[in-house]
């Protein structure tokens, strides 16, 4: 794992972005369960000659022998079978984006196969020393290596839509509750409440990854006061650059990794490079396309949240809310329920953009948002993939992420005080539901599924009361 990886907390707040999924070693041939004592060292001498491994990636580029119990020595099924794998993830990977990545390992190494133990932890640094959200970006990659393209959009369809459909359905709910009162629904302020509680955890457990040391915490303190004084997107950009540079300057060097194992791509150095070029374009461009409309405007915002959030998760929040909640795109207690709401939901986080873009421009504006908030993380793992050995030998790089990652930490410090506290707990019902939705959370360790359900119970319950 790159030891300046960028970390992405799950729904606990305690780990960083990877950090639970991260795969363990490869058993020794012959060790475990279901292992052949004497696995043969020769690949097939007669593969299937309708794929060309050099040419074709769903023919997989891991020949030979497959880590896992369960190896499946079939030949790929192409871009359904990548569907069909990861619409079920989508529907069942409960616990935000480290549970993911521990969900994946035992679908695509242990039962299927499709990759070793190995060449799947390289994918995972990778996908941690990216921008965007890791457990996204790694089915993308998933699917890329198994069927091509066409795998990569396949994974990312399955393991996205559940989600997105649930947080735009929730975002339906919320505006109709908005043209009858948004202020006096119970249940929306147990949601706000919830959400104080899930990212106060969050930051808790990211403060004791990413900025352990007095220089990190100092950098992170830093970050929060640049955020807090200059609001909006330049705070936002201006606490990640700085964060880069005393990470650069400031920081010590990081210690040398050990080689990695050699993972394949079957993506030319060419394409890689067309991909980041277009990442770079459209990150330089589409503020110049924000006037064609509304909806050229939300791409605008969701493209560049999804482009610099370094951590994924919960540190989107602040990005996020620069761009709708400042612009006046979306309510601020609309946007905190909302957050507090897609706790709840199975898949990746990042579908907290389905909800956004529901509230700002309806179902065109859902679809945008969630298209534009996952291009730039999926631009930059494809460009990377090829150059992957290369990046992640220099000490410069993974240094600039230790002051990053220690910056975003300061974010998520501001986004804590303003928006979710201002209005989780503004009422004394709110401050109630938080307290006991904190101590569910961290005392009780209860899933987030149940405490968010919990807290819009109780916040309806109080409302109902003359409490709330």
């Amino acid at each position: 794992m790159a030891s300046g990886g960028i970390a992405e907390t799950g729904s606990d707040g305690g780990a960083p972005k990877g950090a639970a999924g991260t795969p363990p070693a490869a058993s020794p041939a012959g060790e475990g369960p279901g292992a052949a004592p004497h696995p043969d060292p020769h690949p097939d001498p007669h593969p299937d000659p309708s794929a060309d491994p050099q040419a074709d990636p769903s023919a997989g580029p891991y020949p030979g022998p497959r880590a896992g119990p369960r190896a499946d020595s079939r030949p790929p099924g192409g871009a359904a079978e990548v569907f069909m794998l990861f619409l079920r993830l989508g529907l069942t990977s409960f616990g935000g984006p480290a549970a993911h990545l521990g969900f994946f390992r035992e679908a695509v190494v242990a039962r299927r196969g499709w990759l070793d133990e190995a060449a799947y932890a390289e994918l995972v640094a990778l996908c941690q020393f990216m921008p965007g959200p890791a457990s996204s970006q790694l089915g993308f990659a998933l699917g890329l290596l198994r069927a091509g393209w066409a795998g990569a959009l396949a994974a990312f369809a399955g393991f996205t839509l559940p989600s997105a459909l649930l947080m735009a359905g929730v975002a339906a709910g919320v505006a109709g509750a908005g043209a009858g009162g948004f202020g006096g629904a119970g249940w929306l302020m147990g949601l706000k409440a919830a959400a104080v509680a899930v990212v106060a955890q969050a930051l808790m457990g990211m403060g004791r990854s990413l900025a352990p040391d007095a220089r990190r915490k100092a950098l992170a303190g830093g970050a929060a006061a640049l955020a807090l004084l200059a609001p909006g997107v330049a705070g936002q950009l201006g606490a990640i650059g700085l964060g880069a540079l005393a990470g650069l300057f400031l920081l010590p060097e990081p210690a040398a990794e050990a080689p990695g194992a050699s993972l394949s791509s079957p993506i030319s150095r060419r394409a890689g490079a067309a991909c980041l070029a277009a990442f770079a374009a459209l990150l330089a461009l589409s503020p110049l396309l924000a006037g064609l409309g509304p909806l050229a405007a939300l791409a605008d915002g969701f493209y560049r949240s999804g482009a610099l959030v370094f951590g994924g998760g919960h540190i989107v929040l602040p990005l996020l809310e620069a761009e709708t909640v400042a612009r006046g795109l979306v309510p601020a207690d609309a946007f905190v329920a909302g957050y507090g709401a897609a706790q709840a939901v199975p898949g990746p986080l990042f579908t907290f953009a389905a909800f956004l873009g529901w509230m700002a421009e309806g179902a065109a504006g859902a679809c945008v948002a969630l298209a534009a908030i996952f291009l730039p993380g999926f631009l930059a793992v494809a460009g990377a993939l090829p150059f992957w050995a290369a990046i992640r030998a220099r000490p410069g790089a993974r240094a600039a992420l230790m002051g990053v990652n220690a910056a975003v930490v300061g974010l998520l410090l501001a986004a804590l005080y303003d928006p979710v506290f201002a209005q989780g707990a503004a009422t004394a019902g709110g401050a109630v539901t938080a307290l006991a939705a904190w101590l569910a959370l961290v005392e009780a360790k209860l899933s987030p599924v149940i405490v968010v359900a919990g807290a819009a119970a109780l916040g309806q319950g109080l409302a109902w009361a003359g409490l709330g």
